[in-house]
């Protein structure tokens, strides 16, 4: 834990949350654009729970609104053209869309914190990181420049920064895009946030970086109990790292239940044909499943499921009543074990099509 002088003043520290409860959740979230050419429903509805410790993963295709949707929980959503247009987004307890911009501001940091995709563009190029770092400690806690820069050294240390005392005065474009994104975690702990949302943290990194990168987090996790939330489309970092996991697509959550069951067992066929289109070692030789199509215009989503368009296990033709795939939306309902649930009127046959070998 960052530590300052006991002489200084600061806030009030927030107070822990109860044991057992999340420390944030999210209710039937929506978000729209207004555009010249139309309304875009980037987000339709989503919910989920993040409690201290655990790590819960938003997974899909570029354009299912997981981006947007975290920006909303932040309150960073550039408005217009974006507008939250129903939910609530509980921290602690407390609405923050309710809030006022000087509550949410109060929140983000000591409450929650976030590291954006793109380091380099995300840091100011023309101060050193030490000085960004520092300016966390100088706005929220009245630190001296002194001791903000001292906290500005342990911080870089802390993310593993090799010569920390001395690479604290150096620019943003005198590190690799690793080390940048380092910086940035620097930057999201630096008030030990009670949440941690990491918008694809890995992205434009090698493979060895984005492993060092991920097992830091999760070394950093354990150290401070945080809750985790992971924005990605890569299933091999959720599969490592992640407790449960959100599937998007079309600004709907599809299916969510516990990484080992979702992936191992899933209940819709997007989440089917996202697994199917991983290489594995077992499968070396075959051809690899992509997922037919495209992402739809999240202005014109298409009716009844909007996956139906794409999905092979699609029904229409003599569908039961309120069944059919292309004319009928299927609500987010409970399937298989406690705790999951699939947004497909045929979760359970496809559940036990994989099981059994037999078509859905």
């Amino acid at each position: 834990m960052i530590t300052t002088s006991s002489a200084m003043s600061h806030p009030a520290p927030l107070p822990a949350p109860l044991p057992g409860t999340p420390v944030l959740e999210v209710e039937d979230l929506s978000v729209e654009f207004r555009t010249p050419k139309g309304v875009v429903r980037a987000v339709n509805g989503i919910s989920y729970e993040v409690h201290p410790g655990e790590t819960v993963a938003i997974l899909g295709e570029s354009g299912s609104g997981k981006s947007v949707s975290v920006q909303a929980v932040m309150g960073i959503l550039d408005s217009p053209p974006g507008f939250v247009t129903g939910g609530r987004v509980l921290f602690e307890g407390r609405d923050l869309l309710g809030a006022s911009a000087e509550e949410q501001r109060a929140v983000r940091g000591p409450g929650m914190s976030m590291i954006f995709q793109d380091a380099l563009s995300s840091l100011n190029p023309v101060f050193t990181v030490g000085h960004q770092i520092a300016e966390m400690f100088r706005a929220h806690l009245g630190t001296s420049r002194k001791e903000a820069k001292e906290a500005a050294i342990e911080l870089l240390d802390r993310v593993r920064i090799p010569a920390a005392r001395e690479r604290v005065n150096a620019y943003p474009h005198q590190f690799s895009g690793g080390m940048r994104q380092r910086v940035m975690i620097a930057m999201a702990l630096a008030l030990n946030p009670r949440v941690l949302i990491a918008d694809e943290p890995t992205t434009a990194l090698d493979v060895t970086v984005q492993a060092q990168i991920m097992e830091l987090l999760k070394d950093l996790q354990r150290d401070t109990g945080m809750g985790l939330l992971l924005i990605t489309h890569d299933l091999g970092v959720v599969n490592e790292v992640a407790d449960r996991v959100l599937v998007m697509y079309a600004g709907n959550v599809v299916e969510t239940g516990t990484v080992d069951e979702v992936f191992s067992d899933p209940s819709h066929p997007y989440t089917e044909g996202l697994m199917a289109s991983v290489p594995a070692v077992e499968d070396k030789g075959k051809r690899l499943q992509p997922i037919v199509g495209t992402p739809p215009d999240l202005s014109r989503i298409p009716s009844g499921c909007p996956f139906h368009p794409r999905c092979p296990r699609r029904v229409l033709e003599g569908a039961p009543p309120g069944r059919n795939c292309r004319d009928d939306v299927p609500l987010l309902l409970p399937v298989g074990s406690i705790g999951r649930a699939s947004a497909c009127h045929y979760r359970e046959e496809v559940l036990r099509a994989r099981r059994t070998g037999t078509p859905a």
